[in-house]
């Protein structure tokens, strides 16, 4: 599950027109963004999901122009709103906390929080897709020095996810790709982040528990009742765990958001413990020239689930690390934070069960950063949904186009006759 550090058939150009609506998910009483809300197209797979800044871009076929999108967030009311309510450019979507009544937290509460963490885990096979399933998902990751973007990748991939009862690991495609990277910022080290999606994708702890709570490691951890909330009208119990203290080796930390009548781990928000620097930097630094020092100062990961017909699915996940780069002739530490994020964006069941050749799949290898293409495409993902840009990345991207505008520019009359 830890990412190493280095020192990564659809057709985009589909016939099918779209109409794109932007917008931002806000608290309606603080106006305050909401980061990570999900708003899905009702009676289809398709959906996206608010970026850091509670923006949004959801891209909606046109025959499905009287559809009506749900916007749902934990520990608010969901909102169902119509398409014909929305505008292309600019929407507010409010939504109201949602108040517990007392008298729901005391119906048929569980009494022992680790047993209620292991059933939750040992029913993955009844509450999760059952059925091999072709995901459509938008992956971006991006290296900041300080807060100044570096380099800055994305992609649209295609996972072949195998039943959730089944040991058959998911197999990843990468369909379209761009990146850019600016290495005059990165001194004379050039921080690479290995693995690509699949630093996302093992994230899915229904999945892969074997990362973190497979069954010999549940035992290492305390797991405490929390408090509650709800999602989607859901009665959710957060469940928190820490490492035992007599436990050396790194483990984690965090909350499990878990639907106590069905048993259903909803969402998750947890760090590693990397109190001991040296076995923290040995999980994560792959290599790294002699005179510097690598270590993280902070590891964290989300995911979250969302549900259809009475099944949950895997549908949105981050990794957050942050570094500092040492140099043994140097005064001052440089800062580096990494990011990964993954959202699904459209599902299909795969009923004929077919994966990529191995040729055609994503080595867990794969430094994206080094496959992808440039910024040089304002039309590139076509109909696909993605994480809308924060406004720092978009000013890179913007700024990228430019350059290349102008490159091509210079060439273009340079060949002139």
């Amino acid at each position: 599950m830890f990412p190493k550090v280095w020192g990564f058939q659809q057709d985009a150009a589909s016939e099918n027109e779209f109409k794109q609506y932007k917008g931002e998910v806000v608290d309606q009483s603080s106006n305050k963004p909401l980061v990570f809300a999900t708003l899905t197209l009702e009676g289809t797979n398709i959906s996206t999901i608010t970026n850091t800044e509670g923006n949004f871009l959801l891209k909606v076929p046109m025959d499905m122009s009287e559809g009506t999108v749900v916007v749902s967030f934990l520990g608010y009311q969901s909102k169902n709103v119509p398409l014909s309510q929305l505008n292309e450019d600019k929407n507010t979507i409010p939504l109201l906390v949602s108040v517990m009544q007392l008298s729901e937290v005391n119906i048929n509460a569980p009494k022992d929080a680790a047993a209620l963490v292991r059933e939750t885990l040992a029913r993955k096979g009844e509450n999760y897709f059952d059925d091999p399933t072709l995901m459509t998902a938008f992956y971006r990751e991006t290296i900041k020095k300080r807060r100044k973007n570096v380099s800055l990748s994305e992609a649209v991939v295609n996972i072949y996810k195998s039943p959730y009862s089944s040991v058959r690991q998911d197999a990843v495609e990468l369909y379209k790709a761009r990146k850019s990277t600016d290495y005059s910022k990165l001194d004379t080290v050039a921080l690479k982040l290995q693995g690509g999606p699949f630093n996302t994708l093992y994230v899915d702890i229904m999945k892969y528990p074997e990362f973190i709570f497979s069954d010999g490691s549940v035992s290492d951890y305390k797991f405490t009742f929390d408090r509650s909330t709800r999602i989607n009208d859901k009665l959710i119990y957060v469940i928190k765990f820490n490492q035992l203290e007599t436990i050396d080796d790194p483990l984690y930390k965090g909350e499990l958001y878990i639907d106590v009548e069905n048993r259903t781990l909803t969402s998750a928000i947890y760090t590693l413990n990397i109190t001991d620097r040296v076995k923290a930097a040995k999980l994560f630094v792959r290599r790294k020239p002699a005179k510097v020092d690598v270590w993280p100062t902070e590891v964290a990961y989300r995911v979250d689930y969302r549900e259809k017909n009475g099944k949950w699915y895997y549908g949105y996940s981050n990794v957050v690390l942050e570094f500092k780069v040492d140099w043994e002739d140097k005064l001052f530490n440089s800062v580096y934070s990494m990011t990964a994020e993954m959202a699904i964006t459209d599902w299909e069941k795969n009923v004929t069960g077919t994966v990529p050749k191995n040729k055609q799949r994503i080595k867990k290898s794969i430094i994206l950063s080094d496959e992808a293409l440039g910024f040089s495409d304002p039309d590139f993902w076509g109909e696909y949904n993605i994480i809308e840009p924060e406004k720092s990345i978009e000013s890179a991207i913007k700024k990228i186009q430019r350059q290349l505008r102008r490159a091509r520019s210079k060439d273009g009359s340079a060949s002139a006759p």
